[in-house]
């Protein structure tokens, strides 16, 4: 007799600090298995922006909280909020916006829900963010910390916010990423770290090609 039972999801948790790489790893894995893809970060960046947009303070958790009670994930398919979300003023408020605690759980249930029942019938998920493998999904099928130094990573995202902003300098994005990943690593909910059973993979020296290789050999095992 048929095994009728459904079949769970395949979950692959992608984590790291920011500009390490996971996000394109994350998509590229994604696509290549024809799963679900969740950057986790675009949640917090959404709350940010609309806690910055109502003319409230990041730092708020009250501001913040009643963002993420009402949080419209369709939001995330229009291109115009997409580009704002990736701004560095938002993308710095987000940070401080997922140290607080009642934000991060009203938002992890929606991060669940996906990766348990991925969209369009999808026989996986692969979610990006900080807390995957330890907090969100810490039964994952397979877990990837993805990490570069931070001169390296600093260099990455400067050369990204140049082209929109020629006055930024390096030396500011660098602080910038070094005071994240402090309030990243720091928080007293899900901080940022690997999880046990992670594999690790440092970008510093890939292309982005031998990184993807590398983070398909780790999930193809």
């Amino acid at each position: 007799m048929p095994d009728l039972t459904p079949k769970k999801p395949i979950i692959i948790a992608v984590d790291g600090p920011a500009a390490s790489g996971k996000g394109t790893l994350a998509r590229r894995i994604a696509a290549h298995f024809n799963y679900a893809f969740l950057d986790t970060g675009s949640l917090y960046r959404a709350l940010a922006y609309d806690v910055l947009r109502r003319g409230e303070a990041p730092a708020d958790a009250s501001a913040s909280l009643r963002a993420a009670k009402k949080l419209n994930m369709a939001m995330l398919d229009d291109p115009d909020i997409l580009a704002a979300l990736r701004t560095d003023a938002v993308g710095t408020a987000a940070s401080v916006v997922a140290a607080q605690p009642e934000t991060r759980g009203a938002i992890l249930q929606i991060q669940r829900d996906i990766a348990d029942t991925p969209p369009d019938g999808k026989a996986g998920a692969v979610l990006d963010g900080r807390d995957i493998g330890t907090n969100v999904c810490p039964n994952a099928a397979h877990k990837i910390f993805v990490t570069a130094r931070a001169e390296i990573r600093a260099k990455r995202r400067w050369q990204e916010l140049r082209q929109h902003n020629p006055q930024v300098s390096l030396e500011d994005v660098l602080a910038d990423l070094n005071a994240r990943d402090q309030r990243d690593s720091a928080r007293a909910t899900a901080p940022m770290r690997a999880a046990r059973d992670a594999h690790l993979l440092d970008t510093s020296d890939l292309s982005i090609e031998e990184a993807f290789e590398a983070a398909l050999a780790l999930v193809s095992h």
